[in-house]
């Protein structure tokens, strides 16, 4: 048994020789981690606080519906792919996923469209028709997108920016490349039409950051859905999760649900293991956080002196909008509605603004519309359809009382649907849910109910975020949307792998 003033640490496997691993939460990030982990030779213990896998990948159903509560659109599949070779299988063995075309369709307020093609041609012929004097415009983007994405995802994604001097030096290819813009002040250099613009610069709400003020890097987004394509997993995201599961099972990873940790334990400023809620301990010689990382500095590390990401600093950061979520179910089938479909409102800079300045609601929205069912009907009963409508809102700055506010916003979100693509929903609609930034709050523990954590501006990433080899506390890593390199599929799984290369080898005790 390991101790330290107050608390006693137990080793529940005493008779293991293996180093033994604690992982907080089990999102994309955490269960990676969990694999790369557990293949590599360490004892392996996810905890999660809630009653099933997959942090903001968990799934609602409901009445024959199922709903993905979170993350939908998968694209960059070959780092989920690395995950199955390194415990020796194929993803394709276990997981049927399904590379769709059209990615996703864009309505603007006007009712005109723009149909986003897998197929660079066919994409080009789009552009051409919508905004055909920016073709040209457009073309000389999509390089520029290819050369971000070939140094900013395939060259850096996956590397701990530890100081401002590891910026320095992998910087300036990034920064000769427009890294230094934002994303929409680089697009607006190479095409003209608001609406083409639009289209090419929305990709960071996605990961929640403001068009006008995320840093340019993220125009990766465009070549990386090019380059590998926009999938759906049959069964939804959540049957990613029930592979990783498999994953973990075969490597012999102990997996507890409804195990919430209260606390990291230290000692000398080096992790020693965890104490659960319920009293319980753990000895472990690593720990890794995939809870979100305000949360782990602010409410896990209660009693240690923290350096850099201390409470004055996390009150002064920026944080990602919030997110509000109608998932409904419907007695008919929209056969006219793509799987993804962007409704853009009015407004574009103005409405971004006012969620990412925390003002009150305002009365237009843009929405993402998720429909499952266009390319898995299993996932609602015959003959109806599986939606959610997904609409950016201030985080929990904002004076908003959720608790009067959310049913009134759910039917303002409804009108706009029936009014532009599901016209006579509120006759169909068969069952009904919400979540709401405090729910972000409640179930995942995300400060200010931000929908992603820290907003990936400038000034919040790479060295500037929280490092994945923990400033504060030796043997703490940090993976998800609030540590390096940011929010999205692509960046919590490539924090993990970030994780793996950091640890120490498992060849004894560290």
């Amino acid at each position: 048994m390991l101790t330290r003033p107050g608390v006693e640490l137990v080793d529940t496997r005493p008779d293991d020789p293996r180093p033994h691993a604690v992982i907080i939460g089990s999102g994309f990030g955490g269960l990676a981690a969990a694999v790369r982990l557990g293949a590599r030779g360490y004892r392996v213990t996810v905890l999660e606080r809630l009653d099933q896998l997959g942090g903001r990948a968990l799934v609602h159903r409901e009445a024959g519906f199922t709903f993905d509560a979170g993350p939908t659109l998968i694209t960059a599949p070959h780092l989920f792919e690395e995950l199955w070779a390194l415990c020796g299988r194929r993803m394709a063995d276990d997981i049927d996923l399904r590379a769709l075309d059209p990615f996703y369709r864009i309505r603007f307020d006007s009712g005109e469209s723009l149909v986003c093609h897998a197929d660079a041609e066919a994409m080009r012929a789009e552009v051409a028709r919508l905004a055909p004097d920016d073709l040209e415009g457009y073309d000389r983007f999509m390089v520029r997108s290819e050369a971000i994405c070939r140094i900013g995802f395939e060259k850096l994604g996956a590397v701990q920016f530890g100081s401002v001097l590891d910026l320095i030096r992998q910087g300036p290819g990034l920064v000769a490349l427009g890294g230094a813009s934002s994303v929409y002040g680089l697009v607006s250099r190479f095409v003209r039409d608001e609406r083409l613009r639009i289209a090419l610069s929305f990709h960071p709400l996605f990961v929640g950051g403001h068009p006008f003020e995320t840093t340019a890097v993220y125009c990766l987004i465009s070549h990386l859905e090019r380059r590998w394509g926009v999938h759906f997993a049959m069964g939804g995201t959540g049957a990613l999760v029930r592979g990783l599961k498999g994953l973990l099972d075969g490597l012999g990873v102990e997996v507890r649900m409804g195990a919430e940790v209260a606390e990291i334990v230290t000692a000398a400023r080096r992790v020693r293991g965890v104490r659960l809620a319920d009293g319980e301990t753990l000895a472990a010689d690593l720990v890794v956080s995939n809870a979100d990382a305000a949360d782990t500095y602010r409410r896990l590390l209660p009693g240690q002196t923290r350096r850099v990401w201390t409470d004055r600093k996390l009150d002064r950061a920026r944080y990602s909008m919030g997110l509000f979520v109608w998932y409904f179910g419907t007695r008919r089938r929209y056969e006219h509605v793509d799987h993804h479909t962007i409704v853009l409102g009015p407004r574009y800079r103005g409405l971004v603004d006012d969620i990412f300045r925390a003002r009150p609601l305002a009365a237009d929205m843009s929405l993402y519309l998720h429909r499952p069912t266009a390319t898995d009907p299993s996932l609602a009963p015959t003959g109806c359809d599986a939606f959610y409508a997904l609409s950016p809102v201030p985080h929990l700055d904002a004076d908003i009382d959720w608790a009067t506010a959310a049913e009134p916003y759910r039917q303002a979100v409804e009108r706009r649907l029936a009014e532009t693509v599901l016209p006579g929903l509120g006759a169909d609609i068969a069952v009904s849910r919400v979540t709401a930034p405090p729910d972000f709050v409640r179930l995942y523990g995300s400060e200010k109910g931000a929908g992603f954590s820290l907003a990936p501006t400038l000034a919040q990433s790479a060295c500037f975020r929280p490092h994945n080899e923990s400033e504060e506390v030796a043997g703490l890593y940090l993976v998800g949307a609030g540590s390096q390199p940011g929010a999205g599929i692509p960046g919590v799984l490539s924090s993990a792998k970030i994780v793996d290369a950091l640890v120490p080898a498992a060849s004894g005790r560290v």
